[in-house]
């Protein structure tokens, strides 16, 4: 058995999108004509090898990979986009009306709903992080 590392390695899809990205960004900008756009997207399509990727887009500046912010998770875009987070704020927001108000005819003298609650709001800012995670740019092309 040969153990050699092959001298050309083989396009995935996930490096033509890439690339096919990256031109669509440059004709975007302005570029590539339209002409030279629909020229390098045929091209990029019928690639084999990684290394004829990157002399399609040798001439084009670099531009560094969009990443997810780290902003807060919770947003009102996240909570249109992911009804299940909207589930989620609504359970939240009984579960604490709930403890709220046993804590206030209960009459004890400390506010023991305190460490409950902050469970409860830790666990929605962990589930819109990971939907937020799952969404990032640059992940695989779904089939």
């Amino acid at each position: 058995m040969d153990d050699k590392i092959p001298a050309r390695l083989r396009a995935s899809d996930g490096d033509r999108e890439r690339v096919a990205e990256t031109i669509q960004a440059a004709g975007s900008e302005g570029r590539l004509t339209l002409e030279e756009v629909e020229e390098r997207l045929r091209a990029v399509y019928a690639v084999r090898f990684t290394d004829e990727l990157g002399e399609l887009t040798s001439d084009l500046p670099r531009t560094e990979p969009v990443r997810p912010r780290g902003g807060w998770p919770l947003t009102r875009a996240a909570l249109r986009e992911h009804p299940a987070l909207r589930v989620h704020l609504g359970i939240v927001a009984v579960l604490a009306t709930l403890l709220i108000v046993r804590w206030a005819v209960g009459g004890a003298l400390f506010f023991w709903p305190a460490m409950p609650l902050f469970w409860l709001f830790i666990s929605l800012v962990l589930h819109a992080r990971v939907r937020a995670f799952r969404r990032r740019p640059g992940a695989p092309v779904p089939y």
